[in-house]
């Protein structure tokens, strides 16, 4: 985030500290209980106008600030953690973004300065009768003389109580803005409580009189610009439901943190911590499509779909975690007194406004409808034949050059096939890659990769999966390389690191074994020194493509006396060492991906060490990071959503609503995890280390793509048992292949389970049992 917005969410955060926000909702809840419902604080408003926020969007010529909308998505998460009660967004972002586009008229003249210094409070009201979109239609203006009359209906207006309704209207077809004073005749107004002790009006408008000052039109203000500040309230209001939950979540932890049930914490029994990690799962997710909204282009529907995928990520987000903050607070929970029920009933008063989560899901659904195929399925117009700086191209270039690269070099037969290849059959690719210098993109152009940026990475995945392209079956690129970079000794690295690049080495990973598996602080595998070498007993397993690799890294205990984690070293391992026996091991699938691999007595030289004896633990965590950012990349989901597609096409289901909720409801998952995703290249871009909470991407990632295959399962229908290719329309696809290799996508690189105690433990800071 950029410094600036971080110093407008500080001002706010400060101003708000002191504001007393928990009280003011509790006191205009308090009053609507007793049949009066609360005025807003006027003292306050005027506050948040002095300090610029109510003019964060207008236009500088009318005193605004004039700043970007990501800026007033910070600020308003800000407000949603104090759980202010004004109407902020309806004010600061809907009616002042209304105006600004008629801003040279009298109405915004007269209004956008009294707005902007806090002596207005605007009610909003711009949908119909059963409308989360603003429609100009369902209320007229009709002209007369020398003045006009409004007629219509105008339901949900926020606030419910105000200085006067700012209406969007219709008059002779086209959009205009009509300001009605608070007491005019002929408005009746049906004020409405809602949950969190705001107000709702429904409002009818019955030949209103007009008078010209009142209204305003022009070509700025029309369908497309409407839905743009509409669009803009939609993502605050994501923001504002993400800030409203951020508290609540604390609060849980802490909670889980201190009280005790039979005499341990309570955030020590698993259950609660797994449920924990999952709403810290999606804070990070709806943290992660907002700041992809605030960062995209601002019009157009990639930009409302934006803002539809943010409001209902963080109305998915905020909904769970406030319900669970009750839940884990047991029956203080749903005391008034505990503060978690005001966050939930905030949750569900912004939920409502302009489309809850399903509302966007259907909206977004729609959006892509109408923009036919997805764009980017063109073949490449560009020719790629030898090695260049991929860095230094612009996405849009090397988008293609990379198109080109995988459609004149991969194997057709080889496109999305039914299990991981085995190294013979796609060595010649990976090799040409190297060539080109496509192997290594995310390593430092000092060691031969591309040091490819992080949305270059993304293309690079994205133009992968539009070709079918299958994943190398090797760790060197992926965990040994980036391993041997930050520990390796310079003769380790210039031993290894262009050998892994030439794939004159392949590798494999040595971590699990028959009696620990995920729990690698229990190995029993040894290493003792013997003179100038380690000799190595004990045995691996789940080895993936063992009977492969040419070399193993792999853990092994060199100190038996110290703490578990503590006695562990890394070792480099060459697998034709006398004393290494590898059996293949079938899967479920019918497939011989993993091997047991047995040490007898296996010498190694001292130099086989990666970073210090005993200090292997360290060494394994950073590679366990690059293999989760690895392993959580949006690839295989990406794919499987495009495969999905496919078949919802040839099979009909795009005229089936369920189906297609559904579909869209992962569309979204997908399209989320690959904004967490980028959060995440960034930092290492960056050159920043990876902590624990790149689990979350694994965690995320592999459950996201074992939903999707599922679905494919189920869009086949009676035909979802077979195996092999199913015929769809006039193509075919191996969903089966799809269900079967999703399945250990939550077993290998530490299993979800895993996944949610690292998450809960080293994120959370929840208690050990």
């Amino acid at each position: 985030m950029d410094d600036h917005r971080e110093l407008l969410k500080d001002s706010v955060r400060a101003f708000m500290a002191g504001q007393g926000g928990r009280a003011r909702a509790r006191a205009l809840r308090d009053a609507a209980s007793q049949g009066s419902p609360g005025e807003h604080d006027r003292a306050h408003w005027r506050q948040l106008g002095e300090l610029g926020c109510l003019g964060a969007l207008a236009p500088q010529a009318q005193g605004g600030l004039e700043l970007d909308v990501g800026d007033v998505a910070g600020m308003v998460q800000e407000m949603g953690r104090a759980l202010a009660p004004e109407p902020f967004v309806q004010a600061a972002v809907g009616a002042v973004g209304l105006l600004s586009l008629v801003a040279h008229s009298p109405l915004a003249d007269t209004l956008l300065p009294r707005i902007i210094q806090g002596r207005l409070i605007p009610q909003l009201a711009w949908t119909g009768p059963g409308q989360a979109e603003p429609a100009p239609g369902s209320a007229r203006l009709v002209p007369a003389d020398g003045h006009a009359l409004l007629q219509g209906l105008r339901h949900e207006v926020l606030p419910g109580q105000g200085d006067g309704w700012l209406v969007l209207a219709q008059s002779g077809g086209a959009p205009v803005l009509c300001w009605v004073p608070a007491g005019t005749a002929g408005v009746t107004a049906v004020v409405h409580e809602r949950v969190d002790g705001t107000t709702h009006a429904e409002v009818r408008f019955d030949r209103v009189r007009i008078e010209p000052r009142q209204q305003a039109s022009g070509p700025l203000l029309n369908e497309h610009t409407i839905t743009r500040v509409a669009d803009n309230c939609r993502l605050c209001t994501a923001a504002e439901l993400l800030g409203a939950a951020e508290p609540a979540l604390q609060a849980t932890l802490h909670y889980l943190r201190t009280r005790k049930q039979f005499g341990r914490p309570i955030g020590s029994f698993q259950a609660l911590q797994h449920r924990a990690v999952d709403l810290y799962a999606q804070q990070r997710l709806a943290q992660a499509a907002i700041d992809s909204a605030t960062s995209a282009a601002r019009a157009g529907e990639a930009w409302s779909i934006a803002c539809s995928r943010a409001k209902a990520r963080a109305t998915r987000a905020a909904l769970a975690i406030c319900r669970e903050a009750v839940q884990m607070h047991g029956a203080m929970g749903f005391a008034d007194e505990c503060e978690a029920g005001l966050h939930l009933k905030r949750a569900l008063g912004l939920a409502a406004w302009l489309g809850n989560e399903p509302a966007q899901r259907a909206r977004v659904a729609g959006l892509l409808s109408r923009r036919g195929e997805m764009a980017g399925d063109e073949p490449a117009a560009i020719r790629t034949t030898t090695r260049m700086d991929w860095k230094a191209l612009d996405d849009e270039e090397f988008r293609l050059r990379v198109r080109d690269v995988f459609e004149r070099e991969y194997p057709e037969e080889l496109r999305n096939p039914p299990r991981r290849l085995r190294w013979h059959e796609c060595r010649r690719f990976y090799q040409r890659l190297g060539e080109l210098g496509l192997l290594a993109i995310a390593w430092p152009q000092a060691f031969g990769g591309a040091a490819l940026p992080p949305g270059k990475q993304l293309i690079f995945m994205q133009e992968q999966d539009r070709w079918g392209v299958a994943r190398a079956p090797d760790m060197g690129i992926t965990m040994v390389g980036p391993g041997l970079i930050r520990y390796g000794t310079p003769a380790q690295r210039d031993r290894y690191l262009p050998a892994i690049l030439r794939f004159e080495h392949m590798w494999c990973q040595g971590f699990s074994e028959p009696d620990a598996g995920s729990d690698l602080a229990s190995l029993r595998t040894r290493a003792v020194r013997d003179g100038g070498d380690y000799v190595i007993d004990g045995a691996k397993i789940w080895t993936t493509f063992a009977q492969d690799a040419t070399h193993m890294f792999m853990l092994a205990r060199t100190d038996p006396t110290a703490k578990k984690q503590a006695g562990i070293s890394m070792l480099l391992i060459d697998l034709a060492t006398p004393g290494i026996t590898i059996r293949p091991i079938r899967d479920i699938a019918g497939n011989d991906e993993f091997c047991e691999v047995r040490f007898d007595g296996v010498r190694v030289p001292l130099d086989a060490l990666l970073g210090q004896e005993n200090d292997g633990w360290t060494v394994a965590k950073s590679i366990l990071a690059s293999e989760r950012i690895y392993l959580g990349n949006p690839r295989q989901s990406q794919n499987a959503l495009k495969r999905l597609d496919a078949a919802a096409a040839s099979l009909g289901l795009r005229a089936d609503p369920v189906f297609m909720d559904r579909l869209t409801d992962l569309r979204l998952d997908v399209w989320d995890l690959v904004s967490l995703f980028e959060s995440f290249a960034a930092q290492v871009q960056r050159g920043e280390p990876l902590g624990p909470d790149v689990s979350i991407l694994k965690l995320i990632g592999s459950e996201t793509y074992q939903r999707l295959a599922q679905l494919g399962i189920e869009a086949l229908g009676a035909d979802g048992a077979r195996t092999g290719a199913v015929r769809l329309g006039e193509a075919s696809d191996d969903l089966m292949s799809l269900f079967m290799n999703s399945r250990p996508a939550t077993i290998y690189g530490g299993s979800s389970e895993v996944q949610r105690n690292v998450l809960a433990k080293h994120v959370l800071a929840l208690p050990d049992a």
